[in-house]
């Protein structure tokens, strides 16, 4: 063999060394992204004694729990109805999964792909009566509805005098980060609207409180904007009241009790 064949293997060898190795390095980078994106939150359960006796408890985690308050809407209020971007079948993260079967396609149905439209339509049925569940597959989405929401939802009780209001509406969206759902899977526009009177902003942290202050919303005067941490849904795990129960809004937990003229930290969300 010439001197040319051997340098061209040696080559050759050299190259698929460095490919190999390249792709040991790459796998690994992926392996140290995953890991890091599934451990960046660690959920600490509540516990339901804390909340007051609320009945018998069952193991729920957060899609669960937020299920099982809208299904005691519905069963408790026959005004109520659920509706959204393919809430018949369950919904992308199974919220509503089961709901439409047992009470039907006239009180949970699938809407077409138009956040202005449900938004729109949420007001409406709120004003006529009827107590709106609405849901926005995410919260990336919900920007379309922004006018609807702030200039129509927000403001409809103080420009009617308190002739008219849309308070028995909930508007549900999934938000925030997992670790790998982009730019428009990852957003949390809770500020927006927090800072419009008119509405209520809502996040629960947990199981226990998200059925509760769920309920809530539902039942709430006013309207709600009640906002999912998609991080929950299978991470976060309680013993939660399987039986009809409601957590207050706009009043804050006391975690940790200390000197505030030393310390004071404030949270909200997950």
């Amino acid at each position: 063999m010439s001197s040319i064949g051997l340098v061209r293997i040696a080559s050759s060898k050299l190259i698929q060394s460095k490919i190999i190795l390249q792709r040991c390095k790459l796998k690994q980078a992926v392996q140290i992204t995953s890991a890091r994106h599934a451990s960046f939150f660690t959920y600490h359960p509540d516990k339901a004694e804390d909340f007051g006796d609320l009945g018998e408890l069952k193991e729920m985690n957060l899609f669960k729990a937020i299920n099982s308050a809208m299904d005691i809407a519905l069963a408790t209020d026959d005004s109520a109805i659920l509706f959204g971007e393919d809430v018949g079948f369950g919904g992308v993260f199974r919220c509503s999964v089961g709901l439409q079967d047992k009470y039907g396609r006239q009180r949970v149905f699938n809407t077409p792909l138009c956040e202005q439209g449900i938004a729109g339509f949420a007001i409406g049925v709120a004003c006529a009566g009827s107590t709106a569940i609405a849901e926005i597959q995410f919260a990336d989405y919900i920007y379309p509805a922004f006018d609807q929401l702030v200039n129509e939802a927000a403001k409809y009780r103080y420009r009617s005098g308190n002739l008219f209001n849309c308070g028995k509406m909930t508007v549900r969206a999934p938000c925030g980060a997992v670790g790998h759902g982009a730019v428009y899977h990852s957003q949390s526009p809770e500020a927006y609207f927090a800072h419009t009177p008119g509405l209520k902003v809502v996040i629960p942290r947990g199981p226990i409180k998200a059925k509760g202050l769920l309920l809530s919303c539902i039942r709430e005067p006013d309207p709600c904007i009640f906002l999912e941490p998609k991080v929950l849904y299978r991470s976060a795990v309680d013993k939660v009241p399987e039986g009809d129960y409601t957590l207050p809004l706009g009043k804050a937990d006391i975690l940790i009790e200390g000197n505030m003229s030393r310390f004071l930290k404030v949270t909200e969300g997950k």
